[in-house]
C-alpha cells in the first residue's frame, strides 16, 4: 500500500511557497508520491483577468516542481469539463488507487471551510485531511483549527492530520501584485519567472505608464484587496472635489487619489522587499513596522511603474503622516484619506464639513485626531506628524 499526497490548487502562478510545501509533506508524512493537481475552472474564486491559460500553468507548474522527488504532475481536472470540485478528483482517484492511502494537502483558509464544500463527506471519506499549519497559527486561528477539526470528525468521521511547519506565507495574489511592481525574483523559481516575463503573462507586456484615467482605476483596483476597493474610488473622488473647492489640479488629485493605497495589500516583508528593489531609505522605526511603508513604497511605484508625476508621488509619500509646509494637492490627498465617505468613526463629521471651509484648520483637527488615537492606543508619534501639526499651530498662531 503506498502513501498518496493530493495537492490540488489554481497554481496562478506556482510559487516557491507551493513548492516548499510539496518538499515539507512529503518529507513529513513520509509520502511515496505527491500528485500536483492545477485546476482548470476553481469552484472558490474566480482567477485573475490576466491569468494565463490552463495549459500554459500547467507548463509553469511543471518547470516549478522540476527536480522535485516523489512529485508527479496530475492533469485529471483540467481534462474534465466545468468546475474542478475535490469530491470528484478524489472519487476519481479512490477507484484509481483502491488500495493506497491518499492525503489532501490544504491550507488554513481552505480547511476552515472545508464543511461548506461540495460533498465534504465524499472528501473526508477518500481521504485524510491534512492542514498545513504555520507554527505561528495560535490564539483564536488555533482555536478555529481545532474546533473545525472536532466538527469534520464528528460530521463526516474525518480523518485529519494538523502538520505545524513554517511554510512560506505568501498567497498567488501577492506573488502577482509583486510581479506587477516588477519584484517577484525572490517568489519564483527562476524558470518559471523567465517563462512569466518571455510570454508576458500576468499583463507583463502592456506598459502601465500614463494611463488613461479609466484604465488607471482598474488597473489599480486589480492591485487591492476586494474590501479596500470602495475606500481607495472614495478617497479619489473626495479629492477631486476639494481639489475643485481649492483650485488644486484636478487630475493630479484624482490620479493621487486612485493609486494613494496601490502596495496596502502588501505584507511586510513585501514592503522591505519593495524598498530594497527601489532603494528607499528607512529607518528603524519603519523596520519595525513595515506595514507602515505602503506610502513610500506607493509613491515609488506610482513614479516607475504608473509614470506619475513629482506632484502626485509627493501627495501618495505624505498621504499617512503629513509634513510641515505641504503642498495644496498633499493636504488635500490626506483629508481625502481621512474623511472619505466610507469612513465612520467619531469626529469625521467635522473634518469633513471643515475640509470644505478651511483647509488648513481640517488638516490640523485631522492630524490632532488620529495622533490623539495613536496615544490612546499606547503606539509612537510619527515625527513628520508632530511636525506637520506644529507648523500648521505656529501659522494659526
Amino acid at each position: 500500500m503506498s502513501r498518496i499526497g493530493i495537492y490540488g490548487g489554481s497554481f496562478n502562478p506556482p510559487h516557491m511557497g507551493h513548492v516548499l510545501a510539496i518538499k515539507e509533506t512529503v518529507k513529513a508524512l513520509q509520502l511515496d508520491t505527491m500528485l500536483v493537481i492545477p485546476a482548470a475552472t476553481p469552484p472558490h474564486k474566480a482567477l485573475s483577468a490576466d491569468a494565463p491559460s490552463p495549459a500554459e500553468r500547467l507548463e509553469l507548474l511543471r518547470l516549478a516542481v522540476a527536480g522535485l522527488e516523489q512529485t508527479q504532475l496530475c492533469e485529471l481536472e483540467l481534462r474534465r469539463a466545468g468546475p474542478s470540485y475535490s469530491c470528484d478528483t478524489l472519487a476519481q482517484l479512490r477507484e484509481q488507487y483502491p488500495k493506497d492511502e491518499l492525503f489532501l494537502l490544504m491550507g488554513t483558509d481552505m480547511f476552515l471551510s472545508l464543511d461548506t464544500w461540495r460533498s465534504p463527506e465524499i472528501i473526508c471519506r477518500c481521504a485524510t485531511v491534512v492542514l498545513a499549519s504555520r507554527v505561528a497559527n495560535s490564539g483564536k486561528i488555533h482555536d478555529e483549527i481545532l474546533a473545525e477539526k472536532e466538527k469534520l470528525i464528528a460530521q463526516f468521521g474525518a480523518k485529519v492530520v494538523i502538520l505545524d511547519n513554517n511554510f512560506v506565507e505568501i498567497s498567488s495574489s501577492t506573488v502577482r501584485r509583486m510581479l506587477a511592481f516588477h519584484a517577484a525574483e525572490s517568489y519564483l523559481a527562476p524558470a518559471v519567472l523567465e517563462t512569466i516575463e518571455r510570454k508576458g503573462y500576468y499583463g507583463l507586456h502592456e506598459s502601465n505608464r500614463n494611463l488613461p484615467f479609466e484604465r488607471l482605476t482598474e488597473k489599480s483596483l486589480q492591485l487591492h484587496k476586494q474590501q479596500r476597493r470602495a475606500h481607495v474610488v472614495g478617497c479619489s473622488r473626495m479629492a477631486v472635489a476639494l481639489a475643485e473647492r481649492w483650485g488644486a489640479n484636478v487630475r493630479d488629485a484624482a490620479r493621487a487619489g486612485i493609486l494613494h493605497d496601490v502596495t496596502k495589500a502588501l505584507d511586510g516583508p513585501e514592503q522591505l522587499r519593495l524598498c530594497e528593489k527601489y532603494g528607499i531609505l528607512i529607518d528603524t522605526f519603519e523596520i519595525e513596522n513595515p506595514k507602515l511603508l505602503h506610502a513610500k513604497t506607493g509613491s515609488v511605484i506610482a513614479k516607475e511603474i504608473f509614470g506619475e508625476n513629482e506632484a502626485v508621488c509627493n501627495a501618495i509619500f505624505w498621504h499617512t503622516t503629513g509634513k510641515a509646509d505641504m503642498t495644496t494637492l498633499e493636504k488635500i490627498l490626506y483629508l481625502a484619506d481621512y474623511i472619505e465617505p466610507n469612513r465612520k468613526f467619531d469626529g469625521v463629521d467635522a473634518v469633513r464639513s471643515l475640509a470644505f471651509e478651511d483647509l488648513d484648520a481640517a488638516l490640523l483637527l485631522g492630524l490632532n485626531m488620529a495622533m490623539e488615537e495613536l496615544v490612546r492606543e499606547g503606539k509612537t508619534l510619527g515625527r513628520c506628524s508632530v511636525e506637520a501639526r506644529d507648523f500648521l499651530q505656529e501659522r494659526k498662531g
